[in-house]
């Protein structure tokens, strides 16, 4: 897969145009809010953790199509990691949820609703369950689960959604793998700790990785409340140890590339992988 630079580049400038640079004015006002929220007395999140997808794991799962979901789009299905969500977490492992009673009002993004639908679009058919209870979309339940719990360094709906969006495209997980030749494949398999030491090299951070049978399903990016990059392994002992008791990843893990679905109107059945 090549290298996705200019179609990262265009995405930056269609965000800029929404109003850009807003992680460094929050940056200068890390703290102004700290306390303002409810939530049942949750305390403060330590830091935030960047989840990313891989939709080339996921999509091998998708066993019907429907239009809400990115594995259903043929050739213009994703091909990069894409955002799973922002989550403010606790250095014990732990996290808030479900901060405040604000729901989620779609009108209030509309403006990246584009960008939204192609970097942080569902993997899945399904409605998830929304903070105030019954069900709702995807993006719904991040801002109502763990967008409510930034609100002190991120502020608003809109400010979650264009901050997760800026800190996804400066940290260009996809193109750092690329370069550092991990491509997608469905044969090959790589060293776990090759793809860690990639990220680590360009970023000086340590990064997790999730998976599932062996494939790379989720890579999580962490960050102090400023935004600078940060470990998601916290303790003591070498990186080894950290690997082998924080990630559900074997030695080698696949990055499978993504399987084209698509859908003809309704929902199809698809055989899974």
């Amino acid at each position: 897969m090549a290298i996705l630079s200019a179609q990262f580049a265009s995405a930056v400038a269609l965000i800029a145009a929404a109003s850009l640079c807003l992680i460094d004015a929050k940056q200068a006002g890390i703290g102004v809010e700290i306390g303002s929220r409810g939530g049942g007395g949750q305390r403060e999140f330590d830091y935030f953790n960047l989840a990313l997808q891989w939709p080339g794991t996921f999509c091998q799962r998708t066993r019907y199509c429907c239009s809400s979901n990115a594995c259903c789009r043929g050739s213009n299905g994703p091909t990069v990691f894409t955002i799973h969500g922002l989550w403010p977490d606790y250095n014990d492992g732990t996290w808030p949820a479900c901060c405040t009673q604000k729901t989620f009002d779609e009108k209030e993004i509309s403006t990246l609703h584009d960008a939204l639908e192609k970097y942080w679009p569902s993997l899945s058919c399904g409605k998830p369950s929304s903070c105030h209870g019954g069900k709702g979309s995807f993006w719904g339940h991040e801002w109502e689960k763990h967008g409510t719990c930034s609100s002190p360094v991120v502020g608003d709906e809109y400010n979650y959604f264009l901050t997760t969006l800026n800190v996804y495209f400066k940290y260009n997980v996809t193109q750092i793998l690329n370069e550092a030749g991990y491509v997608p494949s469905n044969t090959e398999k790589y060293p776990l700790g090759g793809i860690v030491s990639a990220i680590q090299n360009v970023f000086r951070a340590t990064p997790k990785l999730v998976c599932k049978k062996g494939a790379v399903e989720e890579l999580h990016l962490c960050f102090y409340k400023d935004f600078k990059p940060r470990d998601c392994l916290v303790g003591s002992g070498n990186l080894n140890d950290k690997l082998a008791s924080s990630s559900s990843c074997p030695n080698y893990v696949s990055i499978p590339a993504y399987a084209s679905l698509g859908h003809g109107g309704g929902e199809t059945e698809i055989s899974s992988a």
